[in-house]
């Protein structure tokens, strides 16, 4: 029985309608920005895995170093306990942060680490003795598949089989030049509610690649704080260098009570969520009454050999050479955002740091379900490409280590297939 029909007898695949679906390509090695199948066709991973593979397949530096881990601590319990790793990860990324970030709280995903961080406010106003239960989010949002991401994340085919067991949350428009003093009025007039305001910062991934101005968000943030909500910055996927700053959060001038990192976080080797907060956030947590305690862990907290890859892919992430190839990145995506920009199929086109998106015209709305994907996806594949196109929606989004023939051979491909489909 080969390896795919094997799978079909045993595996349920994530986001993948199992009646309809193609069978799974067997993939058995990584290197650098592909992945290889069994039969030895190699596949240009243009979307990094979903967003994680920042240095590339199977980086011999961080295999070392997991390797060496594995050799001296697999996991340890950490409530009551500690180690080198978790603690010199919390060091280098706090340092690595805006200033007001001073605690790690480490989970084991993205969803969870915004679990954590919805908590973190919702508690904080508890233990203040505050009534402030609603939380603010952006339309079109994603934040996660848990139950607390589902509910701060835009309604849509995601969560509508679990719409009425969510808890209220209040959707705003992303902000714009036209709309931003609404905005401000809507959260002045819901100050008295409003626990946080949880949002990815310039680039909605999930919603379509959807881009937003920093100004604009740096004067939602300002007016947040103004009137005492709290704001979460959910930079799971536009975190360690997608937005062509370290952070998303160095676009803008004003900084988050709270982060939530994963993805890029181990280089896309390991499971690992974490949550940073202010020092005023985690003081409110500090009580001789046990019952303002933060209630929250999992198993697998600070496991030292995600916290080895977490540190591994620290190290190359801070080298010259990365930021040097983030930036070549970038300058080509918008060299060929200019080139193809009037191409009677493109409908529209956007690009921040190192994602680039386009929407292919079809006639109707830009929409996850539209029948187009399954062209395009099986089109790219048949060229050695692994895009996983949102509907009508394509993007590119590398990984660091990604060769110029690598990216000209996926810009060629994307123009062949605005010619040819």
């Amino acid at each position: 029985m080969s390896l795919v029909e094997r799978d079909l007898k045993v595996i349920w695949h994530p986001y993948t309608q199992m009646q309809t679906a193609q069978p799974p390509i067997p993939i058995v090695r990584g290197e650098g920005t592909c992945l290889f199948d069994e039969d030895g066709k190699k596949y240009i991973d243009a979307v990094s895995s979903w967003w994680v593979t920042i240095h590339g397949h199977s980086h011999p530096y961080i295999a070392k170093k997991v390797a060496e881990q594995l050799n001296k601590l697999e996991h340890a319990i950490f409530a009551g306990f500690t180690h080198e790793g978790a603690v010199q990860l919390a060091e280098r990324l706090l340092k690595l942060l805006p200033a007001n970030q001073q605690k790690a709280f480490y989970s084991d995903n993205g969803s969870t680490a915004v679990e954590v961080a919805i908590k973190m406010c919702l508690q904080y106003w508890h233990n203040n003795g505050g009534a402030r239960t609603k939380i603010l989010a952006f339309k079109n949002a994603y934040h996660g598949d848990t139950f607390g991401a589902m509910a701060v994340s835009g309604r849509s085919a995601f969560t509508a089989a679990f719409d009425q067991l969510l808890f209220e949350v209040e959707f705003i428009d992303t902000p714009d030049e036209g709309n931003l003093e609404t905005l401000k009025a809507q959260i002045t007039k819901l100050k008295s509610e409003l626990a946080c305001f949880i949002f990815e910062p310039l680039v909605q991934g999930a919603g379509g690649m959807l881009m937003y101005e920093a100004k604009h968000l740096d004067g939602l943030m300002a007016h947040c704080k103004k009137e005492g909500v709290l704001l979460i910055a959910d930079e799971i996927f536009t975190g360690f260098g997608r937005t062509g700053k370290s952070f998303a959060c160095y676009h803008v001038n004003e900084q988050p009570d709270i982060m939530c990192f994963s993805k890029g976080l181990t280089g896309g080797t390991m499971a690992l969520g974490l949550t940073t907060c202010t020092q005023h956030i985690y003081n409110a947590f500090l009580s001789d009454d046990k019952m303002k305690t933060l209630f929250h862990g999992h198993s697998f907290t600070a496991n030292p050999i995600a916290c080895a890859s977490a540190l591994a892919s620290m190290d190359l992430f801070v080298e010259p050479g990365t930021a040097a190839n983030i930036q070549q990145i970038v300058e080509r995506h918008v060299a060929f955002k200019n080139k193809i920009k009037d191409h009677p199929k493109i409908k529209a086109i956007r690009q921040t740091g190192t994602i680039l998106a386009m929407d292919w015209e079809t006639g109707g709305d830009t929409s996850y379900f539209n029948s187009l994907r399954d062209t395009l996806y099986q089109y790219f594949l048949d060229a050695g490409i692994i895009m996983r196109p949102l509907g009508n929606t394509i993007y590119i989004l590398p990984p660091y280590c990604i060769t110029d023939e690598e990216l000209t051979y996926v810009y060629a491909k994307v123009e062949q297939a605005l010619n040819e489909l």
